[in-house]
């Protein structure tokens, strides 16, 4: 079997790009083959290498990929958690694809539609530039019809107070690509941007912590990757700095998804973020995130919104000038068999001519 890694700006790790048609259906054995793509990965120099998409072309008329995102955790190769999705494996999948043949050469303005089988997301990504190892993207998340800001509130509320450590924290869970749960910096002791991006271990401890009772109060599991976490303030300069926790420690800048979800939270009246935006008159339009590894520019199209239980709704996201350079294709000995079809039926196909 043939795997593909691609980078995307911006992300903690490559993605590991397999043909979703050639291994099993069913989670047992299709985890039972990834924990054995992944003992083989690491065992080249690729431990670090903790994103894994599978990708088929679609058999739906709208879209051109079928995509599915699976999170290897760390301690062990057959530690994995299929709950969530990926923006940069999203992207690093488009390249893999059109550099594999699975769709057509990308050029610059063709627009390759995702389908996001963990989710349900619909997410269009538009090459802006393509050279010979690299590709320029403006991604959008779009909604098939417009979702309710009261259906991107999995606790049915903009903001919530979690018992962490004897203390009581607020948040605002917020449900758009991923789950993540937003805290105000400053209510841990954070005053400012240079201060969050400074912080070491013990606020990374603190948002774990935090992260770990947000996963409570939603029945997942605490030793999974979702929810996700991120703290969030008042850019130096404008827009929204966030220091966002990935698997497994801090992330370099902050997730496509996390950008999604940190965009449309900020158009939830009465969540955090929307707070935090209307100090700098940020709330509307496009919204710069701050994060230590850079600049995201998000936009987040909504109806008309006046509380959380109006009729406000989110119709798109979109997220600009995001990078992937392609890092190359190569043999994964332990499936090899699962490359081919048979003989067999490759003749009996050619004799049934």
């Amino acid at each position: 079997m043939i795997g593909h890694l691609a980078y995307a700006a911006g992300s903690p790790c490559p993605t590991f790009v397999l043909d979703a048609a050639r291994l099993p259906r069913e989670d047992g054995a299709l985890l039972a083959h990834l924990a054995q793509a992944r003992s083989y990965l690491a065992s080249a120099g690729g431990g670090h290498v903790l994103k894994i998409a599978l990708i088929e072309p679609s058999p739906h008329p709208m879209f051109d990929l079928d995509y599915r995102f699976v999170q290897a955790l760390p301690g062990a190769p057959d530690r994995f958690d299929l709950r969530g999705s990926c923006g940069h494996s999203v992207l690093a999948s488009v390249l893999a694809a059109s550099r594999s043949g699975m769709l057509p050469r990308l050029v610059p303005g063709a627009r390759i539609r995702v389908r996001v089988r963990n989710n349900g997301d619909s997410v269009v990504c538009e090459a802006e530039r393509v050279e010979r190892d690299m590709a320029g993207f403006t991604v959008t998340f779009v909604q098939p019809s417009p979702l309710p800001f009261a259906d991107l509130l999995p606790d049915g509320r903009p903001r919530t107070v979690l018992a962490d450590g004897g203390e009581q924290v607020e948040v605002s869970l917020v449900a758009s690509s991923n789950t993540y749960a937003f805290v105000d910096a400053r209510t841990l002791g954070v005053p400012d941007q240079a201060a969050l991006f400074d912080a070491g271990g013990r606020l990374l401890e603190r948002l774990e912590s935090l992260r770990g009772a947000a996963a409570d109060l939603l029945g997942w599991p605490r030793g999974g990757a979702f929810p996700k976490i991120a703290a969030v303030l008042p850019g130096a300069d404008g827009g929204v700095a966030a220091r966002a926790v990935t698997v497994p420690g801090w992330h370099p800048s902050i997730a496509l998804t996390g950008a999604v979800c940190l965009g449309t939270a900020m158009r939830i009246p009465g969540t955090l973020p929307w707070r935090i935006a209307r100090e700098h008159g940020t709330d509307d339009g496009l919204v710069d995130i701050i994060t230590p590894g850079g600049r995201t520019a998000v936009t987040a199209v909504t109806s008309a919104a006046g509380t959380a239980s109006d009729e406000g709704a989110l119709l798109w996201a979109t997220v600009a000038r995001k990078h992937v350079t392609f890092q190359g294709s190569f043999a994964l000995t332990p499936l090899n068999h699962l490359q081919f079809e048979e003989v067999a039926q490759c003749l009996a196909l050619s004799g049934a001519v």
